[in-house]
Order: structure tokens, then sequence, then C-alpha cells
């Protein structure tokens, strides 16, 4: 009598040899996204820094270093963060709603930064501009240049209450950002070499507030740089490097403020979206990294000027359009 066929038993040890992870993997996390609202998974792919996750501690720290270290130089800060998930292919940028909330969290710990920096100034502009409020008139160095932060700030807020949504949608591609970033940087360059340096930072008052302020509702183009342009225009009035750099930081205090307060509302409404450690981290990081960039700016701008500055925005300009020339990246996002 035959024995027992033995040939059924060949198919499940050639399956069990092409076993494979995927074959048992619950089907969320073989398709982690932001959008499927799954927290779980979400903090797993933080934690495992998978490239799927929308967002995870690693790039929260690397966007919070980007965001510290470019508010305050002269190299746009909006656009590097928009460059940098994009030349890495992160893909926060697909995720509008995470990634604007994520931006407030950022410009919070660059405000932070700058306060820390500041602090005491500030303190004494405050006290000036309410003596001089109940004064009713201007009658020390220290309320001219509070009254010049006041009037300063108006242009910009006003600008980016009426257009900062519609140029961050329609504007904030990447080859647009390379040609701002090219065309901005060598004219920072070029006026700071032709212009004198005989005004100090004792010199501003309301009027050049108002110029500068005007300068800084430019910057709402990614590309611009904040910092680039109005270190630029006050570079047009004559004031010295030290003194463009350290007006254009502390005119920046105000509208990063307000500008968080506005965004904050999002925030409140969304929550941290699952993201509270990647937040946290992206805070802190641009926290420090701004602390320390105003810290060495006011003292490399005593010795040098912006050549290195205008380089480097023309070497990033060169490889996005290159990244984009080439297909290796999309022209827009």
């Amino acid at each position: 009598m035959p024995g027992p066929p033995v040939s059924s038993s060949r198919p499940m040890r050639q399956a069990r040899s092409h076993w494979s992870p995927e074959v048992w993997r619950p089907r969320h996390l073989l398709h982690l996204s932001h959008q499927e609202g799954q927290r779980g998974p979400d903090r797993l792919g933080a934690l495992l820094d998978r490239k799927d996750a929308p967002l995870t501690v690693f790039q929260a720290i690397i966007l919070g270093l980007t965001q510290g270290i470019t508010e305050f130089a002269p190299v746009s800060s909006s656009g590097h963060l928009i460059l940098v998930p994009w030349l890495f292919g992160w893909s926060i940028v697909q995720d509008p709603a995470l990634n604007k909330t994520f931006d407030v969290a950022l410009h919070m710990g660059t405000l932070l930064g700058a306060v820390i920096y500041f602090g005491r100034d500030l303190w004494q502009y405050l006290k000036a501009w309410l003596s001089s409020v109940r004064a009713r008139m201007i009658r020390s160095q220290d309320e001219r240049f509070a009254w010049a932060l006041v009037i300063g700030t108006i242009p910009g807020a006003i600008a980016g209450a009426l257009f900062e949504s519609t140029i961050e949608d329609r504007l904030g591609q990447p080859w647009l950002i390379a040609v701002m970033l090219a065309c901005f940087g060598v004219v920072l360059y070029v006026v700071d070499r032709l212009c004198r340096s005989d005004r100090s930072f004792e010199t501003i008052g309301p009027r050049t507030g108002l110029f500068l302020g005007v300068a800084q509702a430019l910057a709402l183009q990614p590309g611009v740089s904040r910092s680039g342009v109005t270190i630029t225009a006050a570079r047009l009035v004559r004031l010295d490097r030290e003194s463009a750099a350290r007006a254009s930081f502390l005119l920046a205090i105000p509208i990063i403020a307000g500008a968080g307060v506005l965004k904050g509302v999002q925030l409140e409404q969304t929550g941290f979206q699952g993201y509270g450690s990647q937040f946290f981290w992206g805070f802190v990081a641009s926290a420090i990294s701004g602390f320390v960039v105003i810290w060495f700016l006011l003292r490399y701008l005593r010795r040098h000027d912006f050549l290195i500055f205008m380089i480097y925005r023309l070497a990033v300009a060169a490889l996005v359009l290159l990244l984009i020339a080439t297909g290796v990246r999309s022209a827009t996002i």
C-alpha cells in the first residue's frame, strides 16, 4: 500500500522561506500618515525617525535650528523653512495644517531667545515709551527709539495681516525663493559696500523706524530675508553695521510676537495634533540657536562685512536651481 503523499509539504516550506514582515504587519503601520489621525503610529514614526512620518523629533530639531539661525542671519528664515524639507523630501511640506502650527512653535522659540538677549533693553524701552506717553512728548534717546519700534512695527503688521497667507500659498515656491535669495543677497552686499557708516544706534528715531518698518514689510516674500532687507535699509541711511543689525533684531521682536499671537489662534483650535514632543524640541532648538546667533552676529559685524552672507545666498540659490534643472527636485511644492 503506497504511503501518504509528501508533495503537499513542499509548498508550505517554500512559503516559509519567502516569509516577509509585511505579511503580518498591521495595516496602520504599513501606511503611517498624519491625515489618518492615528496618534499612536505618529509617535512610533517619530521614535523610529521614519521618513514617512509627517514630522519626527530629529526633523523638528533640525527645523528649529534652521529657524533660530536664519531668523537673524540675513539669509531668509521663511525661505529656509520651505527649502530644507523640500531638499530632503520631508513630508511635512505636504501637510499645511501641521506646517503652520509647527511654524508658530518655532517662531515662539526664536522670540524667547531674542527676549532673553534683549530683556533689559526691552524693559528700558517700555518704561521710556510709557513715560513719553504720560508726558505727551519725547525727551530722551530711549523714548525716541521706543517710538521708532512702535512706528516701525505698523507697516509690517498691516502687510502681514493683508498679504501673508496669499504670499505663503502662491509665492513660496523653491524656484522663486532661489531667485530672491540671489537678488537680495547681492543688493545687501552692494549697498553695504557703497554706503557710509557715520550714524550710530543712538541716532535712530521715529522717522528711521518708519523707513525700516516699510522695508520690513517687503520681507513677506520667502527668500528676501526680513533681517537682510532691514539691515540693507539701515545701511542706506548710513547706520554702521552693528547698529543696523541691532535695530533689525529689536524691530523683529514685536513683529514675531504679533504674528505668533495671530497664528497661535490656530494652534489653540487644532492643538499639537499628537506632536507635543516634536513641538517642544523645535521650540527649544530655535530659542537656543536664536540667542547664540544674535550674540555672534553683533560681534561679527563690528569687523566684517556681508560678503560671506552674499556668497552663501548665491550658493544656496545655485543649488536649488541646479536640483530643479536636473529634475532631482520639483520647482514647486
